[in-house]
């Protein structure tokens, strides 16, 4: 009975945790930046340059940056690539988009910027596009045969709309106010004001949530501050008026849609703020962040009249599927690594995957494949495996693997490309997450730049070298 109620506080204190410290600067501002990408971007703006006749240096980073607008899973994208691969997408713009999508969108490179630092956020997207571009392209070189046959009628993504300027100042005012409240810099750090407010309760009050929830650094648990208390009260609040707001705002606006949006804008703002309980009361601290998230969530609503009210009814109403989406999968998912995590000891994680090595690598590879979690839930697993003495190498080969690979995927993908084709695209991404994860741990420990920079460029060399021969093969 003991281990059960061991095992149930340590989901709680995770779920409090993550829900207080990563959720609404980070995933907040996502949800809405992807519910606009899906509502306000015309669909042939993204799709109209992964025809096969479409320059290589044009339908690649093409499909990479489609890829990077979408928060979706292994699995949720398979319809996606189906779509546009029996539409007439060449083989390699389409396995690009296929891998980059689940690992590079901005929803996961926000959250694992948050959970996990920037150099894991960094190099996520430059591993990710890299590899993803490189297996597209090994992949449309190795069956190019077959894809001269089948795209012998296709037709090119030609002509389309283009993307409006109030629809790319809008997105870039989202994407600016997730920075403003991700971004550790100095000028968004600083105090600029503080303010004690009189709260003679509120030094009890932190010591009930610290015995609640308490923090432990040899696990990760990060424990649970007033403020976060209060916002998780907050996130309560804008999920019931967001219900009714925003996941009914399609037949029209209603008394809850401005509630819902205002209450959001207060809880980034609040959640900006620095907060701490003293002895006397509560002490409010104003940051350059405070401000410039103020500044931003009130810059949207002229921007956000420019657009008709059917647009902006459209994109409350993608945010909240999203949310509908994704968010219950997180709940579950961080619940679920509170519990695991008090089981799980820190000398297994070590033995297994403790150091820089290709076994390790691979180990970390396989796991994501066979353990396979919703999109997102990877991070907080990855923090766990961290925070119990995973190597850093081991843990990017892992984050590579996870959101590409699982057994169903594996299965829809072969359905769709071909059994042949489906398992040469899983044996390359488990090579390359395996020498994502031994590049990234050998920087982490120290090797030189220069003998890292010249195995990259030997490796990439002997890629393009094979691809260049192999295809003048297939020429003659």
């Amino acid at each position: 009975m003991a281990w059960m109620i061991s095992a149930l506080q340590g989901g709680l204190a995770s779920l409090a945790s993550y829900l207080a410290a990563h959720v609404l600067l980070c995933l907040v501002p996502a949800f809405f930046i992807a519910g606009a990408l899906s509502a306000l971007v015309p669909q042939q703006s993204i799709i109209r340059f992964l025809g096969p006749d479409a320059p290589k240096w044009v339908s690649y980073p093409a499909a990479a940056g489609a890829g990077s607008l979408l928060a979706v899973c292994s699995c949720t994208i398979q319809p996606l690539f189906a779509g546009i691969y029996k539409k007439g997408a060449g083989l390699g713009p389409a396995v690009t988009f296929l891998f980059f999508a689940p690992a590079g969108n901005i929803l996961a490179l926000s959250y694992t910027g948050v959970a996990l630092g920037a150099d894991f956020a960094i190099a996520r997207i430059v591993l990710a596009l890299a590899f993803g571009i490189g297996i597209g392209l090994i992949m449309a070189t190795l069956f190019r045969a077959g894809e001269t046959a089948r795209l012998a009628d296709a037709r090119t993504f030609a002509g389309g709309e283009t993307i409006p300027a109030r629809t790319l100042l809008f997105l870039a005012a989202l994407i600016a106010l997730l920075l403003a409240g991700t971004l550790k810099l100095d000028f968004l750090t600083t105090g600029l004001l503080a303010v004690e407010l009189p709260w003679s309760g509120a030094r009890a009050v932190q010591d009930v949530l610290d015995q609640w929830v308490p923090i432990n650094a040899a696990t990760g648990a990060e424990g649970l501050s007033l403020q976060g208390a209060l916002l998780i009260l907050l996130l309560g609040g804008i999920g019931t008026c967001a219900w009714r707001g925003l996941g009914g705002v399609d037949n029209g606006f209603n008394r809850l849609t401005p509630v819902a949006l205002a209450l959001t804008a207060l809880t980034l703002v609040f959640a900006a703020l620095g907060m701490r309980a003293g002895e006397q009361g509560v002490v409010l601290t104003v940051t350059g962040r405070s401000l410039a998230v103020a500044v931003l969530c009130a810059a949207l609503l002229p921007l956000a009249r420019r657009f008709d009210a059917w647009d902006v009814q459209q994109w409350l109403w993608e945010t909240w599927r999203f949310v509908k989406q994704i968010f219950p999968l997180l709940i579950v998912g961080v619940f679920l690594v509170g519990v695991i995590r008090v089981f799980i000891q820190p000398e297994w994680i070590r033995t297994v995957a403790g150091s820089n090595t290709v076994l390790a690598n691979l180990a970390g590879v396989v796991f994501g494949v066979f353990m396979y979690f919703p999109t997102l839930v990877e991070v907080p697993i990855a923090k766990m495996f961290l925070s119990l003495g995973m190597h850093p190498g081991p843990l990017i080969a892992y984050l590579m693997a996870d959101p590409e690979l699982s057994l169903q995927s594996i299965l829809i993908t072969a359905a769709i490309i071909g059994k042949l084709r489906a398992w040469t695209y899983v044996g390359l991404v488990a090579l390359f997450s395996t020498l994502a994860g031994l590049t990234y741990g050998a920087w982490v420990d120290g090797a030189s730049w220069v003998l890292l920079g010249i195995a990259v460029v030997g490796f990439v060399a002997l890629i393009v070298g094979t691809l260049h021969l192999t295809e003048r093969r297939q020429n003659a």
